[in-house]
């Protein structure tokens, strides 16, 4: 039944979809929203389920040559891993330190830890993009972001 490593993956996305549309479903509705909390995570789900359908029934066949690209070096697993370690450790402390510090932290880091070597501009992108956004966030879409250990 599943020949391609297409129908493989759409299989496994269906299954990652259904889950993900079950959890959106369980989320608390508000009673004086005109869009619900839930209307995004629905329609995404949704969305995936039909592009998983399409990748299972698509024609195209794997060549020798792409199937070798699916190889990735043992170096650059742990890059992968790495970088995912630096995802958790942003995720751990945003709560702590908040928004604005844990994404100065993470952006910086991890353009540095993957080769961005231009200190003045990674450090300006650090600081400007997090505040940016907090303060877009917070005072214009209203959307309150960890504040963390800043006074604003």
């Amino acid at each position: 039944m599943l020949k391609t490593m297409n129908q493989k993956i759409s299989v496994f996305l269906i299954l990652f979809a259904a889950g993900y549309l079950y959890l959106s479903y369980n989320l608390k509705k508000y009673p004086y929203v005109p869009v619900d909390s839930d209307l995004v995570p629905k329609v995404l789900g949704y969305l995936l389920i039909v592009l998983a359908i399409f990748l299972f029934f698509d024609k195209s066949s794997e060549t020798e040559e792409e199937k070798e690209k699916r190889q990735v070096p043992k170096k650059e697993i742990l890059v992968l891993l790495a970088v995912g370690g630096m995802i958790f450790f942003y995720i751990f402390l945003l709560e702590i330190i908040g928004f604005v510090l844990s994404s100065f932290l993470f952006i910086f880091g991890c353009s540095w830890f993957l080769g961005y070597r231009k200190l003045k501009t990674a450090i300006l992108v650090a600081v400007l993009f997090p505040l940016i956004m907090y303060l877009s966030f917070n005072y214009l879409l209203q959307i309150r972001l960890p504040q963390g250990l800043l006074p604003f």
